[in-house]
């Protein structure tokens, strides 16, 4: 049986969360997306503990990390945080794995950290093309999109009653039984009702949100350490970029300005799935991190 531990580095005020499968091997490191935790790699980190010590992150905002204030939520934060961890651990040859906006995570630290990673397998990550910049506000629907969140559900009075209407919700419909179940159990906590609260609270989602909807709309400006972005053109190692069937053309796009940015970048679709493939399809994308790894199995 595979050997899972939960352990963090840092203190209270930024402290990040991993999860760890299996021990002794080369490192995988997998990074979520937005509104979920480490947990949800679950199903897929199970088996490719037999070949790789798979650490995944708690992105900050999310499962058992820090929660900052509004305005902490930069990407270049984000690769800091990652940086951190590998520093920490010590990682090297790392196989980087991430779903959108924590392949971001990678893509960004991979420029940070260039001798500490093998290969990057990114799933339709959140990128703009600072070469072709707006200086625009956020449109009507990108508002939408930040603010709306705030109206999302965050207390249920069980796991089974979250677990039901998370199921009902379309986003969520294709996910295994066990990657959602997974998921309802890790990304709430109890609160003294007897009820379970989401960890990434709305609030939280939202600031998140806001540099996420920026870069879809072309408009990230990024902070004073400028458009992280740029350096996306400064990666020179293998990546692979993949989208799925069933995703929103957004997701589609970013992930073709990303492919444009990277200098050899590769590009794979995965058919009949949608954006949250690793959750809909983990066997699938198994088989797809192994290919591109090409080395043989063990």
């Amino acid at each position: 049986m595979i050997r899972q531990r939960r352990f963090s580095i840092g203190s209270a005020g930024d402290r990040i969360a991993l999860v760890q499968w299996g021990q002794s091997k080369p490192p995988a490191l997998l990074l979520h997306g937005t509104g979920f935790c480490a947990d949800v790699w679950d199903e897929f980190a199970h088996d490719l503990a037999s070949e790789y010590t798979v650490y995944a992150v708690d992105r900050r905002g999310h499962g058992d990390s820090h929660k900052p204030a509004a305005g902490h939520y930069h990407f270049a934060d984000y690769a800091e945080d990652l940086r951190r961890v590998i520093e920490t651990l010590d990682l090297r040859d790392i196989y980087g794995i991430g779903h959108s906006a924590g392949a971001t995570d990678l893509l960004l630290s991979a420029k940070l950290l260039p001798e500490r990673f093998a290969r990057l397998f990114v799933m339709e990550p959140t990128a703009m093309d600072p070469r072709a910049a707006r200086e625009a506000a956020l449109s009507e629907w990108g508002n939408n999109a930040v603010y709306g969140v705030l109206r999302r559900q965050a207390e249920f009075d069980s796991h089974d009653a979250a677990f039901a209407r998370f199921r009902a919700a379309p986003a969520f419909a294709d996910w295994t039984e066990a990657s959602l179940r997974t998921f309802i159990q890790r990304g709430f906590t109890p609160v003294d009702n007897g009820r379970i609260r989401l960890l990434c609270m709305p609030e939280t989602e939202s600031a998140i949100l806001r540099p996420i909807i920026e870069a879809m709309e072309q408009i990230y400006q990024g902070d004073a350490r400028g458009n992280p972005f740029l350096w996306l053109s400064e990666i020179d190692l293998p990546v692979r970029v993949t989208t799925s069937e069933k995703s929103w053309p957004i997701y589609k796009e970013m992930a073709s300005r990303a492919v444009s940015l990277i200098q050899g970048a590769s590009t794979l679709k995965f058919d009949g799935c949608g954006h949250c493939v690793v959750q809909e399809a983990p066997t699938l994308v198994l088989e797809a991190v192994r290919e591109f790894d090409g080395r043989a199995r063990g």
